[in-house]
């Protein structure tokens, strides 16, 4: 009988579309905010007060962030930097591929309309031996899953 077994977490590539990445500009080592949620909204219901209804409002995403070695010349960090420096906000599409062993994609996230909202680099320490990590925390509409 064959057993399945979850794919690994630590094979992934992140593609920021419209931007020609450098080799790089595609490895992070963390991705994070990969969810949806149910926001609801609470209603007295009138004549009963021991509860609250609860109605469903909407679906509500939750911020990308994405993780990685500090890169000196990157195409991504100069699009958060226009987005958030000079306020010219340009929105991409965002894929996030968990990938197999042979390096193919075994599902993809797709982004719509993803623009950072946020960077920021780990602190330095001349105590620490620990490589300088850059953050970026992207908002998005929404996102489908391809399961290839």
């Amino acid at each position: 009988m064959a057993s399945y077994y979850p794919p690994l977490g630590f094979h992934f590539k992140v593609e920021v579309l419209g931007i020609t990445p450098n080799d790089q500009d595609t490895r992070f080592t963390d991705v994070g905010g990969l969810g949806i949620e149910m926001s609801t909204e609470d209603v007295a219901e009138g004549g009963q007060n021991r509860f609250m209804q609860k109605y469903p409002v909407r679906a509500k995403h939750t911020d990308l962030t994405l993780k990685r070695g500090l890169l000196k010349n990157s195409e991504i960090i100069k699009w958060v930097q226009d987005c958030i420096e000079q306020f010219d906000i340009e929105p991409k599409n965002i894929d996030v591929k968990l990938l197999n062993e042979e390096h193919e994609p075994l599902m993809t996230w797709h982004l719509v309309n993803a623009y950072p909202t946020k960077w920021s680099v780990s602190d330095f320490s001349a105590t620490n031996n620990s490589v300088v990590v850059e953050s970026m925390q992207l908002f998005y509409q929404y996102f489908t899953v391809d399961k290839e």
